[in-house]
C-alpha cells in the first residue's frame, strides 16, 4: 500500500477510528509529520488536536538507528550498551530541543486535558517503536480511559513492542521489510514548523479544547 501523502492516509485512518467521531476523545499527533496525519483525523472526527513531543535518541555511531527515545519529562531507553555519558549528553540536548519546539507550537497555550478521554497518539509511521512507546509512556501518566495508536505504516517489530502497551492499534500497513517510512508515501515533504502552527490553529479553531 502506497499513499498519496500524510492527508490521505490520515482520511484513510479516520474511516477506520469512525466509533471516537464526536466523542470524549482527543488526538496527538507527533511532529511534524503525524501532525498532517492527526490533523485529518482531528477534522473528520469532530476532536481537538494537540501535539506530543518526544525524540529519538540515535546510535552514536549511526543517528538513524534509535537506541532509544526522550520526551520533556522521561526517556525510554532499548539498548544498554551504549555509554551512559553518551546518553546523558544526548537527553539533554534533544530535551532544549524539545522544549523549544513546544513553545513555537503552542506559545502560551495549555495542552489538552487527557484524564479520563481517549487519547488518539498518531504518527506518519513506525520504524523502531521507541518514539511512540516515549509517548505512550507520557500519556499514561495523565491517567487516559484509553490510548490507541493510530499509524499509516508500520515494522512488523515495532507493532510486537508497543501491543501490550496500548489499549487498540490502527495500522494500515505492517511490513517486516519496512526500511524507511517515506518509502510508502508519494509525496513525503518535510513539514515546515509554520505549517504545523497552522495545522494547529485550523484543527481547533471551532472546537473547545477541554471538550
Amino acid at each position: 500500500m502506497i499513499f498519496k501523502d500524510r492527508y490521505y492516509a490520515g482520511s484513510k485512518l479516520a474511516e477506520k477510528l469512525s466509533k471516537y467521531r464526536n466523542t470524549k476523545s482527543v488526538v496527538l499527533a507527533i511532529p511534524r509529520g503525524g501532525l498532517e496525519v492527526g490533523f485529518v483525523i482531528s477534522k473528520k472526527l469532530g476532536l481537538p488536536l494537540d501535539i506530543i513531543l518526544t525524540k529519538k535518541i540515535g546510535h552514536p555511531f549511526n543517528k538513524e538507528y534509535a537506541i532509544g527515545a526522550v520526551s520533556i519529562h522521561g526517556k525510554i531507553i532499548t539498548d544498554n550498551s551504549v555509554p551512559e555519558e553518551y546518553i546523558k549528553k544526548e537527553t539533554k540536548r534533544l530535551r532544549d530541543l524539545l522544549k523549544k519546539m513546544y513553545k513555537t507550537y503552542i506559545g502560551k497555550s495549555q495542552p489538552l486535558d487527557l484524564k479520563d478521554k481517549n487519547v488518539i497518539i498518531t504518527d506518519d509511521g513506525i520504524a523502531t517503536g521507541s518514539t511512540i512507546l516515549a509517548a505512550i509512556n507520557i500519556v499514561k501518566k495523565n491517567k487516559p480511559k484509553k490510548v490507541i495508536i493510530a499509524i499509516p505504516v508500520s515494522h512488523t517489530d515495532a507493532i510486537e513492542k508497543i501491543k501490550d502497551e496500548s489499549d487498540d492499534i490502527v495500522c494500515l500497513k505492517v511490513d517486516s521489510g519496512l526500511a524507511a517510512i517515506g518509502q510508502y508515501y508519494e509525496n513525503f515533504e518535510q513539514v515546515s514548523d509554520e505549517e504545523s502552527i497552522r495545522l494547529l490553529w485550523e484543527a481547533n479553531k471551532n472546537l473547545n479544547k477541554d471538550s
